[in-house]
């Protein structure tokens, strides 16, 4: 079947703004709409989850399970893995579609990412909330936060920004002439690799490359299976074509083999781990001469991220945004806090503080609204976690003042742990731990300039910082000293909470490519301009004037 390709009118998006959260208060209806879709998935667990290829289920039998993290003997699914010959099918399907849903007008592109965002704002709201507190072990806050507002936001921003980018047109025509730029989407297909923390990310790593008429196939996060596999009912329902998007669980090795031998790979969309990020570089690297044109390689990776605190910061905002910011989601945030700098005129009064909130810090299920911290997400990232606490109890200097314990017996539960350390470059505050794990250095007052020099250079990541201060020149001063320590730098908040078409988030160095997820920058990734100039004055001769005698 053929596309039409006419474009009638130049359409404008209707006007977007960020989701308004919801609170779950006790006896709110959100909140007692909320229990009631957990209650049923309680119910209905385990569910099946197939592969998705060229909109058909795909039952492998290859099997894995997603358990819940809070009660890892309960599994949530289970989901069918791709094998080599599947994946191999989906890209070829992928391609197959390619053609006429590039052809398919933005407007109409842009319809189905609006509409799923309003069956994510209604209809599926609770249960795509639902199966992120029960998969990846986030608190209804978090998931609200997440799997609702943000992913919500990526899909109507991102109709918007696209808006935006096609209208970025030359500003001259010289005489007879009509110039003019189109953003065509890449030769090929764009491999998504999603992580397990944000529901929102894998929706958007998806969603981005493919808003802009390319076509994808999606890798998603063994642990956020079941939240990925709603994200892609949601975009069904909303219209997707079949093939425009290939959901394929699968084990690494094996989709990644297949799809970076492809000579139609055309982009990596990919947020995980540095390591992983770099060894699939340098695979595209050395395949370099089998694809079609140069792949585009867009990724956000880890961070080790810093509050800085001034002589002049308010110690009650500070400690209240260091818990936050290093405790929320069990510091399972690339831009989670997790080494903070304090000054010594405050650390007295800052200590007491945070001794005192961290004392007022509930865990346990996630399905206890009460509980502000909930599990990490699987045996290993319990053991790694619990490996750095163990060698900080030993370590001569680091002092454990907060937590240090942690039990997996029923679920993958590590106490929030706040570390001193009298060496400001010691293992946890230089090594990703990506766990409810915060370590201070706390430095003499007047060495506030030095201080801001160790900040900005102590770290191979770039991604989140803030900076605490009331002085308005030791301010100035910082942003300046840490200007490519962070990409999203924040001025008395914390480093975490980047809300989409408010602070385009990404980070430099180690932490990624810097793209700017929630901005028209990362979308500006995932096509290739072609100018076209078109002459209405025919050329009469081709002697230039200064030939003339």
């Amino acid at each position: 079947m053929s596309v039409p390709t006419a474009d009638l009118a130049a359409f404008k998006i209707p006007t977007v703004a960020n989701e308004p959260m919801k609170s779950y208060t006790p006896g709110s209806a959100e909140r007692a709409a909320l229990e009631t879709t957990l209650k049923e998935f309680r119910a209905q667990a385990p569910f099946d989850v197939p592969c998705i290829v060229n909109g058909k289920e795909v039952r492998t039998g290859i099997m894995e399970k997603q358990v819940m993290p809070h009660e890892h003997k309960t599994v949530l699914c289970n989901y069918h893995n791709a094998d080599e010959a599947l994946v191999a099918k989906a890209i070829d399907g992928a391609l197959a579609a390619k053609q006429n849903w590039e052809n398919t007008p933005f407007n109409d592109r842009a319809a189905i990412f609006l509409k799923a965002a309003d069956l994510a704002s209604t209809k599926y709201r609770y249960k795509i909330i639902a199966a992120t507190m029960l998969g990846q072990g986030k608190n209804a806050w978090q998931a609200e936060i997440d799997s609702a507002a943000e992913m919500i936001d990526f899909w109507r921003f991102g109709a918007k920004f696209a808006e935006e980018l096609y209208a970025v047109q030359p500003p001259q025509n010289s005489t007879g002439t009509w110039n003019r730029t189109e953003y065509r989407p890449l030769e090929g297909f764009v491999f998504a690799v999603s992580p397990f923390n944000f529901t929102a990310i894998g929706a958007n790593l998806a969603g981005a490359p493919v808003l802009m008429g390319n076509v994808c196939v999606w890798k998603p996060a063994p642990a956020a299976t079941y939240a990925s596999y709603v994200v892609y009912q949601i975009l069904k329902e909303a219209g997707l074509p079949d093939g425009v998007i290939q959901f394929i669980p699968g084990p690494a090795p094996e989709v990644v083999g297949q799809v970076l031998k492809h000579p139609e790979f055309a982009a990596l969309h990919f947020t995980g781990s540095t390591h992983v990020f770099r060894k699939l570089w340098k695979d595209i690297a050395n395949n370099i001469e089998n694809y079609k044109s140069y792949p585009r390689i867009v990724g956000e990776t880890g961070g080790k991220n810093f509050h800085m605190v001034h002589k002049t910061g308010n110690v009650k905002s500070v400690v209240n945004n260091t818990i936050r910011s290093a405790f929320e989601y069990q510091g399972q945030k690339c831009s989670a806090c997790s080494r903070a700098y304090f000054p010594d005129n405050l650390w007295s009064e800052l200590k007491t503080s945070l001794l005192e909130t961290h004392g007022r810090i509930k865990q346990g299920s996630v399905e206890d609204f009460q509980n502000f911290v909930g599990p990490v997400i699987n045996q290993f990232s319990f053991d790694k976690i619990k490996s750095y606490i163990e060698w900080a109890k030993t370590d001569t200097e680091s002092e454990i003042i907060a937590g240090g314990t942690y039990d997996d017996s029923k679920g993958y539960f590590v106490q929030p742990t706040i570390i001193v350390t009298t060496n400001p470059k010691s293992r946890t505050m230089t090594e990703e731990i990506f766990g409810p794990v915060l370590t201070i250095y706390v430095y003499k007052a007047d060495e506030y300039e030095s201080t801001l020099d160790l900040v900005a250079n102590s770290s191979a990541y770039a991604l989140t910082g803030a900076l605490f201060s009331q002085d308005r020149y030791a301010t100035i001063l910082g942003a300046n000293k840490l200007r490519h320590a962070a990409g999203n730098f924040y001025i008395n908040d914390k480093c975490t909470g980047a809300v989409v078409g408010q602070q385009p988030f990404g980070g430099g160095r180690a932490s990624g490519t810097n793209d700017k997820a929630g901005s028209a920058a990362i979308l500006s990734r995932f096509v290739s301009p072609r100018s076209i100039k078109e002459s209405f004055v025919d050329l009469e001769d081709f002697i230039y004037p200064s030939n003339l005698v």
